[in-house]
């Protein structure tokens, strides 16, 4: 079973619902996880509700959105690996700073101590600012692999970097293998 995590980068979250589509028609059983602002707040691109409704409907099982729903994945239930799609560089800060305090951290917490796959589909208007170090500290980390990214607005958005999506499915094949699909960079 693979766990599939949302954080709020609201405007790439019919790109990882597409994503997970695919993985759905390979095969895979997804369990989903949202963070709490994913989970309950209406946007100009996603009701809560409907987003909610296309992501059960989906997969089939109930969603974790909290902490204490998130914390046994890992040490009771073991995900053979661990999405998170969008990865906002909010999260991927706390990740990458041990900060669990959202559904999201918590089950990259839980996930990465039992020493199991975290592949991550980063969006982040502040990658190659503020958040590069994150990334390169995450690369380095054992069983943390990412979607290849790249800027999606070199002009209006100078440090910006977002994933790839259609590059998911290939990306997790990678990282279960233990390899960095690449190149990381696009």
């Amino acid at each position: 079973m693979i766990g599939f995590a949302f954080c709020g980068s609201f405007c790439t979250l019919s790109h990882s619902l597409a994503a997970m589509r695919q993985l759905c028609a390979e095969g895979y059983e997804i369990l989903p996880i949202m963070s709490e602002k994913v989970y309950e707040t209406d946007t100009r691109f996603w009701r809560a509700q409907e987003f909610r409704e296309a992501v059960r409907s989906l997969c089939g099982k109930e969603i974790i959105h909290t902490i204490v729903d998130a914390e046994p994945l890992g040490p009771q239930i073991n995900l053979d690996a661990l999405i998170i799609s969008p990865c906002t560089g909010n999260t991927l800060a706390k990740i990458a700073g041990g900060i669990t305090d959202s559904s999201v951290t918590m089950a990259a917490k839980a996930h990465l101590r039992s020493d199991r796959t975290t592949l991550i589909s980063l969006a982040s208007n502040d990658a190659m600012s503020a958040n590069l170090s994150n990334i390169a500290q995450l690369l380095l980390r054992k069983n943390v692999f990412f979607v290849p990214m790249r800027q999606d607005d070199p002009k209006g958005k100078p440090h910006s970097l977002v994933a790839d999506f259609t590059l998911l499915p290939e990306s997790l094949a990678c990282a279960k293998k233990n390899n960095q699909r690449l190149p990381l960079f696009l």
